[in-house]
């Protein structure tokens, strides 16, 4: 399955910081805006999206500039978990009222917790509901590096506990009542733990459904880079998400006279043959190290047809 594949709606970004993950999905997402409507979006909480499209972006889906279907957004967790709380308070509420001994002071203090991970939790929500909603045909997720892009894969199993808890609580409740009054009748608090556990399997199917979504891996050639990516990668076949290409960008492609230049060729063609024995199984797009800082749309189209193989390196 190629990237420009129809059926491929979902590619997550990630790896290491500094590697040009954000470079990667920019151009990549410009390039597929000429067949698809497509839109990246950024869960990183640096967000350097309008730096390599150098326009404003922001929290609210922006048209890129001079195209016809590209379209970003700079997603803030922190804000659509607040936005989370605010929608449904009342239930959130009357779930700890009845499932809890915590008085009005108490659910008022929890309510203002910051829950770990639940900000994150709901950010990648809000991209699935997106992706739900059908609007684009291609949805790039831009991550940040190694560590929160795999926290954020794992959300699921972190909502999916919360909601366990929660429904625990809500079972201790629903057996006093059905024990005094003979039956219950679900109520707010129900439906809202419902839709959460509905959304932990809309999440997973998503991620887990190797037709529709795929992870593309950047690194660089430097042994920390890319024993950090086989742990990544690793990590992502045993979650289920599917894995079949690695981009390793920066490479240095031709020796030159300079003494440095060329001590770095020789290790760069060393780690880039390790990268091939290591991840024999994925195709290695070798993307080499650009001149000058990729940004702008004119940069970031001719990046791209190093993703595609379109004009490709090799060592001189």
């Amino acid at each position: 399955m190629q990237l420009s594949d129809p059926e491929l709606k979902l590619i997550i970004i990630g790896g290491k910081g500094g590697v040009g993950k954000t470079t990667v999905a920019a151009s990549l997402a410009l390039a597929l805006s000429k067949s698809f409507k497509t839109i990246v979006v950024s869960t990183d909480p640096a967000h350097s999206l309008a730096d390599s499209f150098a326009q404003v972006i922001g929290d609210r889906i922006t048209k890129i500039d001079a195209t016809a279907t590209c379209y970003a957004y700079e997603l803030n967790a922190e804000r659509a978990f607040k936005d989370f709380i605010a929608q449904h308070d009342a239930e959130l509420r009357l779930i700890m009222d009845t499932g809890t001994y915590f008085d009005e002071e108490d659910i008022d203090m929890l309510m203002n917790l910051a829950l770990p991970g639940m900000d994150e939790v709901m950010g990648l929500k809000a991209i699935i509901d997106l992706i739900e909603q059908g609007d684009y045909d291609k949805y790039i997720i831009d991550t940040a590096p190694t560590g929160h892009a795999l926290r954020l894969l794992m959300m699921p199993d972190l909502l999916d506990n919360w909601v366990k808890v929660f429904a625990k609580l809500r079972w201790k409740y629903r057996t006093v009542v059905s024990t005094f009054k003979g039956n219950y009748t679900p109520d707010a608090g129900d439906d809202l733990l419902l839709s959460l556990k509905k959304a932990v399997k809309r999440i997973e199917s998503t991620l887990k459904n190797s037709t529709r979504c795929e992870f593309l891996p950047v690194t660089i050639p430097a042994e920390m880079a890319i024993a950090e990516t086989q742990r990544l990668v690793q990590s992502l076949r045993q979650y289920g998400i599917a894995v079949r290409r690695l981009i390793l960008n920066q490479v240095v492609m031709q020796k030159g006279t300079d003494a440095l230049l060329a001590a770095k060729y020789d290790e760069h063609r060393a780690l880039r043959q390790r990268a091939c024995e290591l991840f024999h199984d994925l195709e290695l797009i070798t993307i080499g190290l650009q001149p000058t800082e990729v940004r702008g749309k004119e940069k970031l189209e001719h990046f791209s047809r190093f993703i595609f193989q379109l004009q490709c390196f090799d060592f001189a």
